[in-house]
């Protein structure tokens, strides 16, 4: 037996014997690029003071990860079905572990920010290659399991991320967030040469270079937008980037309504199982990464949680998607994916509206519950999604449908954390500016405080070293009067300390409850617009929406979660 598989799964005369350990290696590769953003959640803290980040340097670190990740996606993913999608695997791990040994050996803002950009190219290669590859491996009857195994793993990879990352930290640097991900990548790309068969489109046309780059450039200015715009004011360059956006996007869909072989035939988005899925998985992981950004500083900062402690609390997520995806896979071929899409919808709309009670005596026993639904229903929503998506498009086009999935996912967890980020944050300074008015701390240092949680707690932390070193100067001075003085500052401050940090943890949990109650409510919205989209069990999805076009030329079995199973 030869070490490298060079047998593509259509010269087989049967189902490729080694598929489940194929799907191990897709599942590997998908847990290390969505670890890489979730463990930064727990590793930004000593990023921040060890490299004394501002906050735009922080959010940067973040979403440079997120610009070429969300904007490359779609044209490599085309590219990866015409020459071979396991080579854009293995180029992506390649790219992904240069940029962590880039992020290792980084020592400024502009290095971690360079290194995450070169991971996020990794992971725009990576992403839809694995959902291609499964698709390519696994026969019809057996891909909706393969699918729920694969979502399973990305909610495993959540609640992961900040568990690894806090071990690391409890012995090692922020760097070594890093350094991990380079042998799990490394046994990737040995994996994916052993075990995952070659893959590429039977025929596929000469590849729609333009359309291509018009969709890295609308993508990239809308999430730079996105980014921008919440975070840092509505001004020219937010602007600008909304208006290339509006612009390039037009031309895109124009170009690829005129062009004969179009890198996606955007007529698809008249099925309404296609465009009710992608709407689904954009507005649910809009409420999961935003909720993930606020629930990860609350544990830390408001609760006093470690990094490792944080991570280890977050695994009631992790254990949730799994019985989630559970009963997706008996759920589905019974009731159809409407009503088990619109269940987890539903789920998650709970969950937020749970975190809605959060106040200044939340313990993390009132987190469990959120943590449980909010994973079930990942694992009911997501899975019937992803495998409607990728039922859309024919075997030459898996990379493109991979990608338009994982395109939806990142764009949904972009305006997360934007839109419920800068929510958080504005909601948090309007807290604390009205419960630290007696605190007697001037204006600019009360600025400060309202910048963000942790700024805020720093800030309480600096009245409170400045009263123990008037402290210890009252109990060090030979003069009665002088020491009775300091003793009074010291008394002041340290009572000042207090009242300043039992606001900032005050005002952040009614934060959280503001911003979670804004989350449900658009959640829930969302989820009566996917219940109308979603055509009923049995309901194929031309007959519901007229001629789709090209969406109507995939075989209809591939629409329907299991069905021929």
């Amino acid at each position: 037996m030869r070490l490298v598989l060079n047998e593509p799964v259509d010269g087989m005369k049967g189902p490729y014997s080694r598929r489940w350990w194929a799907l191990l290696v897709l599942c590997l590769s998908l847990l290390v690029i969505v670890m890489a953003n979730t463990a930064l959640t727990v590793a930004a803290p000593a990023m921040t003071e060890d490299l004394g980040l501002s906050s735009a340097d922080l959010q940067w670190v973040i979403d440079g990860y997120t610009v070429p990740y969300a904007a490359l996606m779609l044209l490599l993913g085309a590219i990866g079905d015409k020459y071979s999608r396991r080579g854009a695997l293995i180029l992506g791990l390649v790219v992904f572990a240069g940029g962590a040994v880039s992020g290792y050996l980084a020592d400024s803002s502009a290095t971690v920010i360079a290194a995450r950009a070169v991971m996020g190219v990794g992971a725009a290669l990576i992403m839809p290659a694995t959902l291609s590859l499964l698709a390519a491996t696994f026969p019809r009857a057996e891909r909706a399991k393969a699918i729920t195994l694969w979502t399973a793993t990305a909610g495993l990879a959540i609640a992961a991320g900040p568990l690894v990352a806090g071990a690391l930290l409890e012995n090692h640097g922020w760097s070594s967030t890093f350094l991990i991900n380079v042998p799990v990548a490394a046994v990737a790309i040995v994996g994916a040469l052993v075990l995952v068969p070659p893959s590429r489109a039977g025929h596929h046309d000469r590849i729609d270079h333009v359309g291509g780059l018009l969709s890295v450039v609308w993508i990239g200015a809308l999430v730079y937008m996105i980014i921008e715009g919440p975070h840092f004011g509505w001004g020219p360059k937010a602007i600008g980037a909304a208006v290339v956006a509006t612009l390039a996007l037009l031309a895109f869909v124009l170009w690829e309504l005129r062009h004969p072989h179009p890198v996606i035939d955007v007529r698809r988005f008249t099925d309404r199982r296609f465009a009710g899925s992608n709407l689904a998985v954009a507005l649910f992981f809009l409420a999961v990464f935003g909720a993930f950004y606020y629930l990860t500083q609350h544990l830390q900062f408001v609760l006093g949680y470690d990094a490792l402690d944080t991570g280890l609390r977050m695994l009631p997520l992790a254990g949730a998607v799994f019985v989630g995806s559970a009963l997706t896979a008996y759920l589905t071929p019974r009731v159809g994916m409407k009503w088990t899409v619109t269940a987890g919808m539903v789920g998650g709309t709970a969950a937020l509206a749970l975190l809605t009670q959060i106040d200044s005596t939340s313990s993390y026993g009132d987190f469990v519950a959120p943590l449980v639904v909010l994973g079930v229903a990942i694992g009911l929503a997501l899975s019937p999604c992803t495998d409607a998506i990728m039922g859309a498009f024919p075997e030459s086009e898996l990379g493109v449908g991979g990608a338009v999935n994982d395109t939806s996912l990142e764009l949904g967890g972009s305006l997360g954390i934007a839109i419920l980020g800068s929510l958080l944050g504005t909601s948090y300074s309007d807290h604390l500016g009205e419960a630290a008015s007696g605190s007697g701390l001037p204006a600019g240092t009360l600025a400060t405080a309202q910048d963000s949680v942790g700024a805020g707690y720093a800030v309480a932390q600096g009245v409170a070293d400045r009263a123990r070193q008037l402290g210890e100067q009252a109990a060090q001075s030979t003069d009665p009067r002088q020491a009775a003085q300091l003793k009074e500052q010291a008394a002041q401050l340290a009572e000042n300390a207090r009242h300043m940090a039992d606001s900032v943890g005050s005002s952040f949990a009614d934060a959280v409850a503001h911003t979670s109650l804004v989350g449900a409510v658009v959640l829930g919205v969302g989820t009566l617009l996917v219940a109308v989209l979603l055509p009923g069990k049995g309901k194929p999805a031309e007959a519901e929406t007229g001629d789709a076009g090209d969406a109507g030329d995939a075989d209809k079995g591939e629409r329907e979660f299991s069905e021929v199973r």
